[in-house]
């Protein structure tokens, strides 16, 4: 039995080897193909080497990632050209263009690169020959996007229109590269969809967008279409407009207070902050102190500024934090001198606009649907009461000293341009009950008062009024409000030194862009919005 079972042992054990000797001469097999594999490719790379591909590599020296800028030296030598600028310099020789990489495609022995800077792009070659390698064309083609580089090129014309750049008889023939900041290779958002036209009627949603949270979240990414450059720079051009006609009308600009003792506007929508061992609160407006500064004897003055308001609202018009352009004015008899400056202030403005930024309202239009803004010299002006009856008349019920609800206000703004062809006009003599207590009252009818507001396609953008100059007046029109007249002290005892008559009115700087492009909403014209969900970045 013992013999029996060792010979069984034995015949276990041969089979084992045999199957252990299966498994190895596949091992081997692989290992073999393998083998051959990585002597194809070595082969197949020395081939490549021979024809140049990974031989010595003569551009070595003209691309790659440059050392972080350090402000080491000045480097004086090299002449930087704007895009733009670029077709004056066709066929002069070398220039730098520094810019960022829009998209870029390397195929074959050519790469062809996009530059842009801010809105403006280029077409970039390279080419594989005497000063570009296929090192070089292989490095080019895999900058990630949004990097930013510098590179050396010949601006050269180019035969045919190249529809997709700005820049569209000249290219750059490129010469020397480097990556001077290297973005992430994934992007949160990619610049060409945040850019794409808005198209309402694509009902299918074959549209691609970027939802404006998305947009809000890495607003840097989504700052650098050329949509919103135009936006911005447009902004710029508002607040030199309205500086600039201001300090012609022999205007000066004044800086105000941003933390108050008082609410400026009267009401609770204020954001109230700890100061030291008191509490304070952030200017709803540079109000007071603009007319503590015609009491002053300043006469004509402007602030352009932040306000804040503390209103839980979130709607397409509104903002927690937005930019003011505020102004004050003494006047001789009546507060329309005041009003007439002011209206005739925005036709400046609008002038100016559609004179010197027609590429930035261009650029807008690429990818909003912009409609001309349409204003008359001199500004329409109606009475509130002559507003109230066009509403009647259209079928919408509404009090003589109702304020006007945002819907009837785009109703009134429809029913004024359809009668006379106007986006802008101004509306006079407000009831009483609805403005601030430092309101001057209607000296022939109680009910209204020597205020206004002037509205673009249909939505308020200034609202203004003669203000009450008189302190025992004041101090009553304070306490009708009920406020505290303690926390306004110092306001209303400036007015008891002699105060001259004056009037003026606040804008909000980014809801005249938001409506003077035909915009949906006003965080597409506030650089980094702020409303009561948002308080980053």
């Amino acid at each position: 039995m013992v013999e029996e079972k060792e010979n069984v042992a034995s015949g276990n054990t041969a089979a084992g080897q045999e199957t252990v000797s299966k498994k190895g001469a596949k091992k081997l097999a692989k290992a073999a193909k393998k083998a051959e594999q990585k002597a194809e490719t070595a082969a197949a790379i020395a081939a490549d080497d021979a024809t140049g591909d990974k031989a010595v590599d003569h551009a070595a020296a003209r691309y790659g990632l440059s050392e972080m800028i350090q402000s080491k030296d000045k480097r004086s030598e090299r002449e930087f050209l704007l895009v733009p600028e670029l077709s004056k310099h066709v066929d002069k020789g070398l220039f730098w263009v520094r810019g960022r990489v829009h998209t870029t495609r390397a195929k074959g022995k050519q790469c062809f690169l996009v530059l842009r800077q801010q809105s403006s792009t280029v077409q970039c070659i390279l080419a594989v020959g005497d000063v570009i390698s296929k090192q070089m064309i292989k490095f080019a083609g895999n900058i990630p996007k949004e990097s930013i580089i510098d590179i050396q090129a010949k601006p050269i014309a180019v035969p045919i229109k190249i529809e997709s750049c700005t820049e569209q008889f000249v290219e750059l023939s490129v010469e020397q590269l480097f990556v001077i900041s290297q973005a992430k290779p994934q992007l949160p958002l990619q610049i060409e969809d945040a850019a794409r036209p808005e198209n309402p009627d694509d009902a299918e949603g074959l549209n691609i967008r970027v939802n404006q949270d998305t947009r809000l979240d890495n607003r840097v990414l989504d700052l650098r279409t050329p949509a919103n450059q135009a936006i911005f720079r447009l902004e710029a051009g508002v607040c030199r407009l309205f500086r600039d006609i201001l300090t012609d009308k022999g205007f000066t600009e004044i800086h105000t207070p941003k933390i108050i003792s008082a609410a400026s506007e009267g009401g609770a929508n204020v954001f109230t902050v700890s100061y030291f061992k008191e509490s304070a609160y952030l200017a709803q407006s540079p109000q007071l102190y603009k007319q503590m500064a015609i009491a002053a004897d300043f006469d004509k003055v402007f602030t352009v500024g932040a306000v804040f308001r503390a209103e839980d609202s979130n709607t397409h018009r509104h903002l927690t934090e937005f930019v003011g352009l505020d102004l004050e004015m003494a006047f001789k008899y009546h507060y329309h001198e005041v009003l007439h400056t002011i209206g005739n202030t925005f036709t400046a403005i609008f002038k100016g606009l559609r004179d010197n930024y027609s590429r930035e309202i261009e650029a807008v239009g690429q990818q909003y649907k912009v409609d001309a803004f349409k204003f008359l010299e001199p500004p329409l002006i109606l009475q509130f009461s002559e507003g109230v009856a066009m509403l009647r008349e259209a079928g919408v019920e509404t009090g003589d000293e109702e304020d006007l609800s945002t819907p009837n206000e785009k109703l009134l703004g429809r029913l004024v341009k359809a009668k006379y062809d106007t986006d802008f006009y101004i509306l006079d003599k407000f009831p009483l009950a609805i403005r601030p207590f430092y309101t001057m009252p209607d000296p022939n009818n109680p009910i209204y008062s020597n205020s206004y507001d002037m509205f673009m396609r249909g939505e308020e953008i200034l609202s203004g009024a003669q203000r009450i100059h008189d302190p025992e007046y004041l101090m009553e029109r304070a306490k009708h409000h009920g406020i505290d007249t303690t926390k306004i002290a110092a306001y209303i005892e400036s007015f008891r030194y002699g105060c001259p008559p004056h009037a003026g009115g606040g804008i909000g700087m980014e809801r005249v862009v938001m409506l003077y492009l035909g915009l949906d909403n006003i965080r597409k014209t506030s650089m980094f919005p702020r409303d009561p969900k948002r308080l980053t970045p």
